[in-house]
Formats: C-alpha cells, sequence, structure tokens
C-alpha cells in the first residue's frame, strides 16, 4: 500500500501545474474575478500553488512538509493582505486545491484500479495538510487585524489625550471618559512629551469629564501630577464635582500637595486670564 501512496505522491507532483491550472475551473466565476481584480499577479498565483501542490505530493513520498506549508501559508497570506484579498476569499482558495487534486485522484483510482483504503490513507495525509494552511493562513490574517487595531486604538488614545495651550507656557488637558492604568500612562506619555515640546510651566488637569474617580484613579492623578512635577510643570487639579470630593475624603485620599480650583474657569483666572 506504501507503494500506492508513493505513486499517487510522485502523480501528484509530476502533474502540479496540471492540477494548479485546473484551479480556477473548480472555483465559481464570482471568486475568480475577484481575485483577478485583486491585482495579485496571476503568475505569482500559479507559482504559490504549484509550490503547495509539490508539497502535497512529497507528503505521500514520506516526505516531512509541515513547516514547508507553514511558511507556504504566511508566504501567502502575507502577499494577500498585500492585495487586500479577504479572508474568506483566501480560504475559499486554498480549500479549491484540495478538489483539484481530488480530480486528478479520482482519475488515478479508475486506471489502476487502486484499494478504497489507499484512497482513504491519501485523505488522511492530503486534507490535514490542507487544514494546516488555513489556519496558518487565518493566524496570519488575525495577527494582521490585531495589529491595525492597535495602531487605531493608539491613535484613538493619543486623541483622548489632547494638551490645549491657552497661552505661552500654559496648556489645558480636558480629560472625558474613565482613566485606567493603561490610559493613565498614556496621559503621563502625552503631557510629558507636550510639556517639553511646548515648554509648558503650568498645566490645567481638568477632569470634569471623568465619571469615576476612586483610590486607583486618584493613585494614577498622583503620579502623572508627580512626573510633571519633577519635569518643572506645576499642576492644577480642576473639575472634582462636590461628589467625587466626598468620595475622596470618604476614602482617606490627600489631594492636599495638589493644587486644585472649582473649575477651569477659576483656574484661568487666577492665572492671569479675563475677559475683555
Amino acid at each position: 500500500m506504501k507503494d500506492e501512496l508513493h505513486y499517487i505522491g510522485n502523480k501528484i507532483q509530476e502533474n502540479a501545474r496540471e492540477i494548479t491550472l485546473n484551479i480556477p475551473n473548480v472555483q465559481d466565476a464570482k471568486h475568480t474575478k475577484q481575485l483577478e481584480n485583486s491585482g495579485f499577479p496571476l503568475e505569482e498565483r500559479i507559482a504559490y500553488r504549484e509550490e503547495l501542490i509539490g508539497y502535497l505530493g512529497q507528503a505521500l513520498c514520506d516526505v516531512k512538509v509541515e513547516g514547508k506549508v507553514d511558511q507556504w501559508s504566511m508566504k501567502i497570506a502575507k502577499r494577500a493582505i498585500h492585495y487586500d484579498v479577504p479572508l474568506a476569499q483566501c480560504l475559499r482558495a486554498i480549500g479549491a486545491y484540495r478538489t483539484a487534486v481530488w480530480d486528478t485522484l479520482t482519475e488515478e483510482l479508475h486506471k489502476n484500479n487502486f484499494y478504497a483504503i489507499t484512497m482513504l490513507d491519501v485523505s488522511k495525509m492530503i486534507d490535514p495538510l490542507i487544514d494546516r494552511a488555513c489556519s496558518v493562513t487565518g493566524s496570519v490574517y488575525e495577527n494582521h487585524s490585531n495589529e491595525l487595531m492597535e495602531v487605531a486604538y493608539s491613535a484613538l488614545e493619543e486623541l483622548s489625550v489632547p494638551v490645549v495651550p491657552v497661552a505661552e507656557g500654559i496648556a489645558v488637558i480636558p480629560l472625558v471618559g474613565a482613566v485606567d492604568t493603561r490610559r493613565a500612562a498614556l496621559i503621563m506619555e502625552v503631557s510629558l512629551r507636550e510639556g517639553a515640546r511646548l515648554n509648558l510651566e503650568e498645566v490645567i488637569l481638568d477632569v470634569s469629564g471623568v465619571p469615576i474617580i476612586d483610590t486607583m484613579v486618584a493613585d494614577q492623578i498622583f503620579k502623572i501630577v508627580s512626573a510633571l512635577k519633577i519635569s518643572g510643570i506645576h499642576t492644577v487639579l480642576t473639575g472634582l464635582r462636590p461628589e467625587i470630593a466626598q468620595t475622596i475624603m470618604s476614602l482617606g485620599l490627600d489631594f492636599n500637595h495638589i493644587e486644585t480650583k472649582f473649575n477651569m474657569r477659576k483656574a484661568l483666572y487666577d492665572l492671569g486670564f479675563r475677559r475683555q
């Protein structure tokens, strides 16, 4: 039976080009058209397809090809991403290899009267490799998607920490929304960077848009104010609503070493801003 497997494996390798060129025939016309419109060069697609078909044939000849299939999958996924080919479309394309290969195997089955168990063994060896290619390809797409989301999230976070210059050496940082450890680190990073860039001496940190200030948030605010102080920037904290002030007192949090003002208007007034 091993001889039969080797025979089929060699046949797949010998006919890899023919099998490759048959793949569009087992795909629906819409899918083929979408691939053509993606800009992914035809000759490059053919070369990639032929490479994987060759690995499937090698697997039937007792060659370990799992690592090669993984490398192939990562390469094809990156190229497909480059040409904006959707994941579902890419996986459909890889799945078509299975049909194209089995078309060839069916012909060999009729010509050589292979035992059914032989074809079952072929399936047990080829199908997992195609599934593996789909899995690795999906992982590459997922990682790419996560990277894009991380970049977008970072950009959005940057926008959530606006440093607004109001006069030479003075800026306002109005915070809106919840403050967690990650965002607090970003606030510190942005405020220190912009403080140096704008040569700030005073920063008004307005927290009127922060819905909850508990022990964790208060600790993060302390760290931000302390970091700015070390950089030579004096911070005025504004927007501590009465209910938040009561919560701070009940929690035993000490804000005595931080200058606070009722609101931003009062802080600006004390810094010399007057209505003309």
